[in-house]
């Protein structure tokens, strides 16, 4: 047991929240779920499981976070972010115990190698494997990016060190599930893009800092830099063909071809059809208040709190 206070965010999760909380255990003194009024059993298993469960209405990843940042009575040195479909295995839970309380004093970031599991197989190629995230920061010197999508934890200050044991996203619902979910993934970074284009926010500052993993940030910079400057129809299909023969995805078998396909290029063109579908609709309007209120209007998107007036 070490003094890590780990952070999971919910929201009809019954079917992973105990086996996320149960690799949470081995390591963390103590375990928030912060849910969304899940309908499911979500909150009721975590109770059981000894998970102390806090309620707050959603409006993002990254907002929801920080609520719990803020709101939640966390007593640990370092806290842990986690999602309810990911697994912290035994091989990195050992890890943490071993190295965590001998770690340097300037040292307030961890990152993690998180493997993707889809339709049972573990996604080695594609660039899929490793995903290097920091997801573990001494407590009082981390904060998330308030972004629709690809949120990150930044660092204030200090260092970072990275841990090698196993760490892995594995989605036990269906394809339909995967597609509902990349449908509304798309929607919020349509409305991430438009929001920068337009200057409807300030740009989060945690965006520039390198205080977040190195590889996050170089992709940030790629896709911000020169993929969203390029016509969604060439630049989809030429990262699925990036992807799927540049870095071998045609490795990881027929899994791999649909997870590739779907996500390196249905969900890639998804995107910049959005984009195009809302830049039109607020393209003439007269001030950002008028762009915020169509962009919420057809999003659905409570998005008050994102603007500059």
């Amino acid at each position: 047991m070490t003094n890590v206070t780990t952070i999971i965010l919910t929201y009809n999760e019954e079917r992973h929240i105990a086996r996320a909380i149960e690799s949470a255990a081995r390591f963390s003194s103590q375990i928030f779920v912060v849910d969304s009024f899940s309908k499911d059993q979500t909150t009721r298993i975590a109770s059981e499981m000894g998970a102390i469960v806090l309620t707050n209405v959603f409006v993002n990843q990254a907002a929801q976070f920080q609520w719990a940042l803020d709101n939640a009575p966390v007593t640990g040195e370092w806290i842990l972010r986690l999602d309810a479909d990911e697994i912290i295995e035994p091989d990195l839970a050992q890890e943490i115990v071993d190295k965590l309380p001998s770690v340097a004093q300037d040292v307030n970031g961890v990152t993690m190698d998180r493997k993707h599991i889809f339709l049972g197989r573990w996604i080695r190629h594609g660039g899929r494997y490793p995903l290097r995230l920091l997801r573990l920061f001494r407590a009082g010197f981390g904060s998330i990016e308030q972004r629709w999508m690809d949120e990150h934890i930044v660092v204030s200050s200090g260092r970072i060190v990275h841990f090698y044991g196993g760490f892995a996203d594995h989605n036990l619902n269906d394809l339909t599930f995967f597609t509902e979910k990349h449908n509304k993934y798309a929607t919020r970074e349509a409305v991430d893009v438009l929001t920068q284009r337009y200057r409807l926010k300030s740009k989060d500052s945690g965006c520039e800092a390198v205080a977040m993993s190195r590889q996050a940030s170089f992709k940030r910079q790629i896709k911000e830099k020169i993929y969203n400057k390029l016509p969604f129809s060439v630049s989809s299909f030429g990262y699925f063909a990036f992807r799927y023969l540049g870095q071998a995805g045609f490795l990881d078998g027929r899994e791999g071809l649909i997870y590739h396909f779907l996500q390196g290029y249905w969900y890639r063109f998804l995107v910049g059809a959005k984009i195009l579908e809302l830049e039109r609709a607020i393209n003439g309007l007269d001030n950002d208040i008028e762009q915020v209120v169509a962009l919420e209007r057809l999003t659905g998107l409570k998005m008050n709190s994102e603007t500059n007036t």
